[in-house]
Parts: structure tokens; C-alpha cells; sequence
């Protein structure tokens, strides 16, 4: 019986992943627009699957509004889609606001979540219509005030991240002791704290987390409404995985944990979301080339026209892109860097990808819609990768 109720635990985990298929772009798209030319390296976004995944969201968790996470990839037209398919945004800085203003986003409907924000930026979003501001800290929370007495406050609490591929706790998220300082600091400047968030960590592959955030959110609205207060928003954050060399729980599956911890709040209660990732990872290949290759002290490196500081930074925190090339040869660790004289620059170290790639080969980098070129720099003066939108 021990022996058997071990191996549940250790095979039913595994249940949650690979549910429901992914989709990602087309690669003959990839093709089209290469038959074209090569100049520098690029993002190529299919629209159509921004649309496909926002539906997705939606209809995984009906009573949970998507506010897209700006920071995974601004471009413009994505955001157009974004608009058209209705849904919200937050943001984290005033370009990102001024972005959106631009495109016709009422300020009233955008989130300012960032919990750390510098007055020149409070008093400008106060002034161009922003309502709702996020804060972990009392500190924050009189700053906030001081600005704008009748701002629109969620307080964002820590939650375990277990199962995420990047932890995001600890330089943000109060704990439960110091919600309660909040809380009684929110009462005494008379301060309209009226919601709770949690961020469960990004790439989160372990769908308790949004349980576990919920669960301790709800207590946080019970010492509210104890204090006077009337909490009305619910804000589970982001995190929402995407199929890299991973398995992941679907968003289906996530929104089953979602739906049936939220099933209990009360209905005047906003319930909303940050995806950023989920939203437009899998709508994109990042496209760059080969520029060199070497052998040193019996190691092999490979040389991008793309690199660490031209949007292939993540792999430096330990993300795995599925990345495509058109040679044949038998998979040999590689070490991977980009074009800069930086040190730093290395992508990927003993990567297996096969042995017979050369300079000028083209690489196709799966998934990676976000957080590539909304990272690029001019690092080194080698350009800004391009954005071709579909």
C-alpha cells in the first residue's frame, strides 16, 4: 500500500501536463519572409495567434479580465490587437502609459503595477487620469497618497513560487504581517485600499500556486473589510506558461485551479490578471544568423548576429528556446555568444545542435514573441533587432 500510494504522488503531478495542444507560428511563414532579404536580425509576430491565445484566456477563465503585462512586447500593433480582442493592460512605467494613451486606452482602465514608483512618474500618471495604483509597503502607500489622495490601491502580497521557472518573490510582495501594517496605515490616511494581488513567479508550471496566491488574498480581504476598507479587486497576476522544451500545464487546466478558487468571491469583486508572456510567446520566431565560428581548448563556440543584448537575454536565467536550423549534421555541444566584445554575451553553454553549422546559417528561435526584442539594446552599436507583424 506505501509502495502504491508513492507512486501516486509521483505520477500525478504529471497529469496536469500536455492536456491540450500549443500552437506557435507557422514556420513556412519564416521562409516567405526570408525569401525576401536579410538585413539584421528580427522578430516576426503572427497577429492572428495573439487574437487566438487572448480568446484562449478568456474562455479558460470567463470571470478573469486579461490586463496584457505591456513589458513583454510593446509594439504597437500588437497592442492594437490586444484592444480589438478587449483586453486591459498594466504597466510598469510612463512610456508604457503614454503608449497606450497614444492608441486610445483610457487611463482610467490601466493598472499601474509596478510597486515601486518615483514621484515625477505618480504625479504624471495622476495627471494624465491613471486610477489605480499597486504598493507592497507603507512607504509606498504614503508616497502614493501624497500624490493622489483618491487613488485606487491594491496591495500586492507574497506567495510561494514552486514549480516557476523564475521566482519573483522576495524584492516584491508583503508579507501577511506587513499587510496588516498596510492595512491599518491605508485606515488612518483614510486611503481607498480596495484590492489584493500576488504574482506566482513566471513560467509557472505548478497550478496550486494561483490556488495558494487566491487562498491568502481572501484572507487579506477578510482583515480589510474588518478595518473598514471594501476590497473589490482581485488581481492573480501573471506567470502563465508557454511551451518551450517543458512540459507545462495547459491554460485550460490552470483556469480549472483558477475558477474553482475564485468560485466563492463575492460578485462585486473585479477579478483580473496580468498575462504578458502567454499572450504573445508563441505568436513569434525570433530570426538571426551565424557570423562565426571557433574551436578553443577542444570546445566549439558559435557566434550570433543576435545576442544577450539583442534579445536573446533570457537564456542567460536559465530559459530553453526550441531553436531551429537548416543543417543536418549530428546534434555536439556548443557554446552559443553574440556578436558584442562583452563578456557576458554568452547565451548558451554545451547547447546540442549539429556540428556541421557555418557561418551565414541561418536560426530560428521557437517562441519567442516576448521578452526578446522588448530587451534589445544598441549595446556595442549593433542595431535594434526589427519587428515584422503579420
Amino acid at each position: 500500500m506505501q509502495m502504491r500510494a508513492s507512486l501516486r504522488k509521483k505520477v500525478q503531478p504529471e497529469a496536469i501536463f500536455d492536456t491540450h495542444p500549443e500552437v506557435s507560428l507557422d514556420f513556412d511563414k519564416v521562409r516567405q519572409i526570408l525569401a525576401s532579404g536579410y538585413h539584421k536580425p528580427f522578430l516576426l509576430v503572427d497577429s492572428q495567434l495573439v487574437r487566438e491565445k487572448t480568446r484562449r484566456f478568456k474562455a479558460a477563465m470567463p470571470r478573469v479580465c486579461p490586463h496584457y503585462a505591456v513589458k513583454a512586447n510593446p509594439d504597437p500593433r500588437v497592442l492594437k490587437v490586444l484592444i480589438e480582442e478587449g483586453a486591459g493592460f498594466e504597466i510598469a512605467s510612463i512610456p508604457e502609459l503614454d503608449l497606450l494613451l497614444g492608441l486610445g486606452v483610457p487611463a482610467a482602465e490601466i493598472y499601474y503595477s509596478n510597486p515601486v514608483k518615483s514621484r515625477a512618474y505618480l504625479e504624471y500618471a495622476a495627471a494624465k487620469g491613471v486610477e489605480w495604483y499597486v504598493l507592497d509597503s507603507v512607504e509606498e502607500l504614503r508616497k502614493i497618497v501624497s500624490v493622489k489622495p483618491d487613488a485606487r490601491l491594491y496591495l500586492r502580497i507574497e506567495t510561494p513560487n514552486i514549480g516557476s521557472d523564475w521566482p519573483l518573490s522576495g524584492k516584491f510582495g508583503a508579507q501577511l504581517a506587513d499587510a496588516r501594517q498596510i492595512i491599518a496605515a491605508a485606515v488612518e490616511l483614510k486611503a481607498d485600499l480596495a484590492g489584493v494581488t500576488f504574482h506566482v513567479g513566471s513560467q509557472c508550471r505548478n497550478p496550486e500556486n494561483w490556488r495558494v496566491g487566491t487562498e491568502r488574498a481572501q484572507k487579506v480581504f477578510a482583515d480589510m473589510k474588518k478595518a473598514g476598507l471594501r476590497p473589490r479587486l482581485l488581481n492573480i497576476g501573471g506567470g502563465f506558461p508557454v511551451r518551450h522544451v517543458k512540459p507545462i500545464p495547459s491554460i485550460e487546466v490552470i483556469g480549472e485551479v483558477v475558477n474553482r478558487a475564485i468560485a466563492d468571491i463575492p460578485e462585486d469583486v473585479r477579478i483580473m490578471a496580468e498575462p504578458g508572456r502567454y499572450l504573445v510567446s508563441d505568436a513569434g520566431y525570433f530570426v538571426c544568423r551565424v557570423i562565426g565560428t571557433s574551436t578553443r581548448g577542444g570546445k566549439r563556440w558559435m557566434y550570433w548576429d543576435a545576442g544577450v543584448f539583442g534579445g536573446v537575454i533570457e537564456t542567460m536565467e536559465g530559459l530553453k528556446y526550441k531553436v531551429k536550423t537548416d543543417r543536418t549534421g549530428p546534434d555536439v555541444p556548443w557554446n552559443v555568444a553574440g556578436p558584442t566584445c562583452d563578456s557576458v554575451d554568452v547565451m548558451m553553454k554545451d547547447e546540442l545542435l549539429p556540428s556541421d553549422m557555418q557561418e551565414g546559417d541561418f536560426v530560428y528561435v521557437k517562441n519567442a514573441g516576448a521578452y526578446t526584442t522588448a530587451y534589445a539594446s544598441n549595446f556595442n552599436g549593433f542595431p535594434l533587432p526589427d519587428v515584422i507583424v503579420l
